[in-house]
Parts: structure tokens; sequence; C-alpha cells
């Protein structure tokens, strides 16, 4: 008995310890079981992406527009214009046909060189023009006004050849209101003209040198206030004519015919002021043209005065018109434009009336104007000729 009590607590302790380590077993079966199936949903459930930053718009870069330089482009065209009229009223001046028929005989008489009468003159001018030019392509249209002032002096150097030296100063003011945009112009110009009479045919040439200053302003809008600029301009020119007096009486037909050249040129400028003011180049214009005509006039003597009234019509080609190309800037961007002209075909027509007092003093106002498809021109001029 008692060896069989002996043997039963070994038994029953080995039972014991085999149950305690397949418990132990179990647990980390089970617990591996859990590690393996938790691993995978683990991986399996995607983890929260990062909010995007959002990418700042970049502000447009302005870029420039060819209406912004309206207003220059109208001055260059008017440097061009005002040496056009200078050149021709010298022209007009050493050919018209009431100073020729005064300073020698048209009609091929033989009269003497005393009885042509004094030989040297000097003369004053007032004048005024009112220019309206119409929307080409970029260009919105403009109106010009020019007031300006003639001084000049001139004789005879040997018989029938004739010579005259004069200034010009004007002052033009250029508006161009649907671009909201002005301009002034002051232009100095020196001319010189000669003449050689021929019985009834007088040949003519006259020559125009200028120089002047333009001073523009832009209104930028959203009360940014205006953008200016100051810059340089300048004119030359050569006019040829030959014209042929025909005398019916005391009144007179004058077939004229002349050519003439024109070259002017603005300087670059940088605006200041306002909203995006702007960088641009200078530019160069020229024209050559031919214009053929004639005057008509006739003269009465009264109480010793002569009365002397004319008119003239001519017909322009404009066979050449050159405008080199504006380069205009705003910061990195840029582009280009070009100047405007006259239409190729026109017309001049104008009328003159002269009041001689004596053989020493004549007062005259003329007329003159311009007529294009795209631009007219009117000129009104008082003038004083003084004789010794």
């Amino acid at each position: 008995m008692a060896f069989m009590r002996c043997s039963l607590r070994p038994s029953q302790s080995g039972k014991l310890g085999f149950a305690r380590r397949l418990a132990v077993a179990m647990a980390l079966t089970f617990a591996l079981s859990l590690a393996v199936v938790s691993s995978p949903a683990s991986a399996q459930s995607p983890s929260p992406s990062p909010t995007p930053t959002p990418t700042p718009t970049p502000s447009p870069t302005p870029s420039p527009s060819p209406t912004q330089i309206n207003s220059s482009i109208s001055t260059g065209s008017e440097v061009l214009n005002l040496g056009s009229n200078f050149l021709e009223r010298l022209g007009s001046q050493a050919t018209n046909g009431f100073a020729r028929g005064l300073r020698s005989n048209p009609e091929g008489g033989g009269a003497s060189e005393a009885a042509e009468g004094p030989r040297y003159r000097t003369w004053g001018e007032l004048y005024g023009i009112s220019m309206t030019t119409a929307p080409q392509g970029d260009f919105v249209g403009d109106k010009r006004k020019t007031m300006g002032g003639v001084a000049g002096i001139g004789g005879r150097v040997a018989p029938g050849v004739n010579v005259g030296f004069s200034i010009d100063q004007s002052h033009t003011a250029i508006d161009v209101p649907l671009a909201l945009q002005s301009a002034a112009l002051d232009l100095t110009q020196l001319g010189f003209n000669a003449s050689v009479d021929k019985g009834p045919w007088t040949w003519a040439i006259a020559l125009v040198h200028g120089f002047g200053n333009v001073s523009s302003s832009r209104d930028t809008g959203g009360g940014f206030g205006f953008a200016t600029a100051r810059y340089g301009a300048r004119i030359d020119g050569v006019l040829t004519e030959l014209d042929y007096y025909w005398a019916l009486q005391q009144s007179r037909i004058v077939p004229k015919a002349a050519l003439e050249y024109v070259h002017a040129s603005t300087g670059a400028f940088q605006e200041f002021g306002g909203l995006d003011p702007l960088t641009v180049s200078g530019a160069t214009m020229e024209r050559a043209r031919i214009l053929a005509g004639a005057e008509v006039g006739h003269y009465w003597i009264l109480d010793r005065k002569i009365l002397d009234l004319s008119a003239y019509g001519k017909f322009v080609d404009n066979v050449s018109q050159n405008f080199s190309s504006v380069l205009v800037s705003l910061g990195t961007q840029s582009i280009s434009v070009t100047g405007i002209g006259e239409s190729r075909y026109g017309a001049d027509a104008g009328a003159a009336a002269s009041l001689s007092f004596s053989n020493t003093a004549r007062l005259y106002l003329n007329y003159d104007g311009k007529f294009r498809s795209n631009l007219t021109a009117h000129q009104g001029t008082l003038g004083l000729e003084i004789r010794f």
C-alpha cells in the first residue's frame, strides 16, 4: 500500500506539469495567431494623406497696347505736315502771281530793272491751323490746333533772281480724346527760298530745317494719375516748283507743278509717373509727293491802291510714304507700332486777298486747305510786307 501511494504522486505530478505546458503552448499559439491576423489588417489600412499646399496663381505680366502711344504717332505726323506747310508757303511766296507781277514784267515786254520797284523786302505773318485726322487701325483719331508766326527778309540779288530767308515759330496742341492723351509741340523752322524769272517762266526752290520739343501726357486711369514724357523732334525738307505766267489784261492764269520731299524724326523717350509707364524708341518719317495745279487771279486799281484776289487748286500725289516701326516696351513685354500717313491722293485749295497801299506796303490774307480721305486741315494767314 505504501508502494502504491508512492507511485501515485509522481504520476499526478507529471500530469499536472504536462497540463501546464500544454496551456502555455496554447496561449503562445493564440497570441501568435492574433499577431498574424492583426498585422495584414494594419498593413492594409491606408495612412492619412497630407493636405496639399495650394499653388499661388501668378499675376499676369502687363503688355503695352498700340493705342497707348497715339499722341506720339500723331506728333510725328504733325512734324511732317508742318514742314510741308512751311515749304509750300515758301514756294508760293516765290511764285505767287501777284508778287511776280510786281517784281518784273512776266509778259516779256522788257521792262527795265528800275521799273521793278524796291529791291528789298521784309515780311511778318501770323497764322493758325486746325487739323483733324480720322481713325486708322489702332489710331483712334485726333484734333490738332497750331498757332504760329513768321518773320523774313529777302531781295533781288540780280535781274530776275530773288532770294529770301525766314523763320517760323509755332506751337501745336494735340488732343487724342478717345485715348485720354494729349501732347504739345513747339517747333522752330528755318527757311530759304529762291526764284529765277525768265520771261513768263519762274523756277523756284525752297529749303527747310526745323527742330523742336514735345511734351506728352497720358491718363493711366484708376486714379493712378498721368504718365508724362519729353523728347525732341526734327524736320528737313526741299521743294522745287516750275510755273508759267499767262496774263490776260488784269487777270492771270498760272499753271504750277512741284516736287516735294520731307524727312522728320522724333526722339526716344521714357514716361514718368502714372501706372505702368512706357519706354518708346525714336521714329523716322519721310514723304515724297507731286503737286500740280494752277492759280487764277485778278486785280483792281482803286484810288491808287491795288486790290488783288486769287484762288488756287492742286492735285496731290503722295508717291512715297515711309514710317519706321516704333518699339514700345513695358517691363519685359514689347510690341512694334507703325506711324500714320496721308492717303495717297488728295487736293489742296486756297484763296488770297492782297491790298497794296503803295509800292512799298502790302497787307494780305490767305486761306489754305488740305483735303485727304483721312485728314482735313484749314489754315488762315495774315501778313504784312514792306518793300524798300
